[in-house]
C-alpha cells in the first residue's frame, strides 16, 4: 500500500511558476510509475503528466506540454511537477498518482492504483 501526499499548491499570477511535490511512503516507490492529474471546478479529472519507474518514458497532455515538467527522485521517494508560464485555465486541484502496472492506460483515472488527497493551484489573471 502506497500513501501519497502532495504539497506546493497555492495562488500565483498568470505567467508565474509553481512546483508541486508528492511524497510517497509505505511501498516501493522506485517500482511504480507516477503521474499527475487535475480537476477544475465542474469538470472531470484529467491527465496532466506521467513518468515510468526509471524515468525512461514521460508523457504530457497537450495542454501542458512545453510548460510543465514531471520528474522524480527515487532516493527521496518524491515526485515533482514544475509548472511554468501558468495560465488561468491551469486552476484546479492537482492530484498525484502511482501504479505498478498499466503504463498504456496512463491517461485514464482507472489506470492508477494510488492517489494523493490533492493540492489546490489557483492562477489569477
Amino acid at each position: 500500500q502506497v500513501q501519497l501526499v502532495e504539497s506546493g499548491g497555492g495562488v500565483v499570477q498568470a505567467g508565474g511558476s509553481l512546483r508541486l511535490s508528492c511524497a510517497a511512503s509505505g511501498g516501493t516507490f522506485r517500482s511504480y510509475a507516477v503521474g499527475w492529474f487535475r480537476q477544475a471546478p465542474e469538470k472531470e479529472r484529467e491527465f496532466v503528466a506521467a513518468v515510468t519507474w526509471n524515468g525512461a518514458s514521460i508523457d504530457y497532455s497537450d495542454s501542458v506540454k512545453g510548460r510543465f515538467t514531471i520528474s522524480r527522485d527515487n532516493a527521496k521517494n518524491t515526485m515533482y511537477l514544475q509548472m511554468n508560464t501558468l495560465k488561468a485555465e491551469d486552476t484546479a486541484v492537482y492530484y498525484c498518482a502511482a501504479a505498478s502496472t498499466g503504463w498504456h492506460r496512463r491517461s485514464e483515472e482507472s489506470g492508477w492504483a494510488y492517489w494523493g488527497q490533492g493540492t489546490q493551484v489557483t492562477v489569477s489573471s
